[in-house]
């Protein structure tokens, strides 16, 4: 099935793409949680991590720590949280596996429910910063 994702991989639909090896891409979340909320999926269309074999789910996962670097380098965060939602059930909107990374900053007490969008210029400032934090 054809998702918001699948259309960004295939350069179908802009997306602020952080990140891109043969098998993966990272990308910054339109609707962030906070400042460099990026996603990490994998290029096949998975729906749930469960679908997946484990060295696809491991590769998927060895590469956060990196792309976790760059954002904090780039937008001064002190932490990150991860989330991997599989299922409507557990509030995955878009049927492809990705994993969330967001930035947690000391000054900031972010709320999950209060997200506040930036502007494309926006988005494409922060995604330049993070690319080349790598």
């Amino acid at each position: 099935m054809a998702t918001i994702f699948t259309e960004i991989i295939e350069g179908k639909r802009p997306g602020f793409i952080i990140f891109e090896d043969d098998n993966h891409m990272a990308i910054l979340d339109k609707y962030p949680i906070d400042t460099g909320h990026s996603l990490v999926l994998p290029k096949i269309p998975y729906e749930k991590i469960t679908e997946m074999p484990k060295n696809d789910v491991a590769e998927l996962f060895s590469l956060v720590p990196e792309i976790a670097n760059a954002i904090l380098k780039a937008t001064g965060a002190v932490a990150f949280s991860i989330a991997q939602n599989n299922g409507k059930e557990a509030k995955q909107i878009i049927p492809h596996v990705h994993v969330h990374i967001i930035p947690r900053y000391a000054d900031k007490a972010t709320l999950w429910t209060k997200r506040r969008i930036p502007s494309d210029d926006e988005l494409e400032e922060l995604r330049q910063k993070i690319k080349n934090s790598f």
